[in-house]
């Protein structure tokens, strides 16, 4: 039987609304980046004692960073870091408070990274832009107090899809290994066919519409949506990949396409944490000031961070 939105998430959902944000599929992407940025920018993240800006070299392009070390006297582990927003949306400063979050319960360095955004740069180029900032980090980690042994890659939705595919192509090289992935409410699968987008394609704060409004700019054409560098679900085999923690909640379109992967992962014998939240919607990580679930879920991410 299907729960009901958590009251706190509720809430929050209750706010974005009445303050008249529209859906993406609705926006031109200008506007739509406009809105994300002053909507999701906000609130009151934890200072962190060491944030640097820095350019690094990817394949076509510098790609800009941000580096959070709350100890950098301190050698600790180190979270590359991809944000969300369909791989049209988002910046460096949208998902700054989640990053300082985990820099802080993770007792880790939280790169995170700014890829190509389509459709001016249409896929595969934010994977090409993940990689090469694992390679880097993997490469310079001891400069800014990380440890090279312990590098993990994760990310939301969007972000989530490009942590999942840089653990895939970081298992064909020798030039970055990768201790762990953190999934949260991963993009895994170019389809709309699942149970969830039944019962969530009309929200909350994600649409079966806005997915296929994001898909729509980043794919070049529907033969991509087949590549599992675009959908890693259709990887034909995940053998080999790192430990997973993946993170789905109940009232979120992508949710059914996590929980696959999940499952996928654990035909391939690979060590996987799921931790799921039926009653919390997709995006409840940065609702970690107003709700006591996304806080407590952030904080056991930390606590595997700590560990690794």
């Amino acid at each position: 039987m299907r729960t009901e939105l958590h009251p706190e998430a509720a809430a929050v959902v209750e706010e974005i609304e009445a303050a008249g944000v529209p859906e993406w599929s609705a926006m031109s992407v200008e506007s739509a980046r406009r809105v994300e940025d002053e909507v999701f920018s906000g609130g009151n993240p934890p200072e962190v004692a060491f944030v640097r800006d820095l350019s690094i070299p990817g394949s076509n392009t510098e790609i800009p960073v941000r580096v959070y070390h709350d100890d950098p006297d301190e050698q600790a582990p180190v979270l590359v870091y991809y944000h969300g927003g369909g791989w049209v949306l988002g910046t460096l400063d949208s998902i700054g408070g989640v990053c300082r979050r985990l820099a802080r319960r993770g007792e880790c360095v939280v790169v995170s990274v700014d890829y190509r955004l389509a459709p001016e740069n249409t896929f595969p180029a934010a994977v090409d832009d993940a990689y090469a900032a694992v390679e880097w980090v993997v490469e310079n980690a001891e400069t800014f107090g990380g440890d090279p042994e312990k590098v993990a890659v994760g990310g939301t939705s969007a972000g989530g899809n490009l942590a999942t595919v840089t653990a895939l192509r970081t298992r064909e090289t020798d030039e970055a290994n990768v201790a762990h992935q953190f999934l949260f409410y991963p993009i895994t699968d170019y389809a709309f066919d699942t149970d969830s987008y039944a019962e969530n394609g009309e929200g909350p704060l994600l649409t079966e519409r806005d997915m296929r409004w994001f898909w729509d700019h980043y794919l070049r054409s529907e033969v991509d949506g087949a590549n599992p560098y675009a959908s890693p679900l259709r990887a034909p085999d995940l053998s080999g990949v790192p430990p997973a923690t993946v993170l789905t909640c109940g009232f979120d379109p992508l949710r059914d396409e996590g929980v696959a992967y999940v499952e996928r992962l654990r035909e391939a014998d690979v060590e996987v944490s799921h931790d799921h939240h039926p009653d919390m919607p997709h995006g409840f990580l940065s609702m970690s000031e107003s709700v006591g679930v996304a806080d407590e879920a952030l904080e056991a991410v930390g606590e595997t961070l700590r560990n690794l």
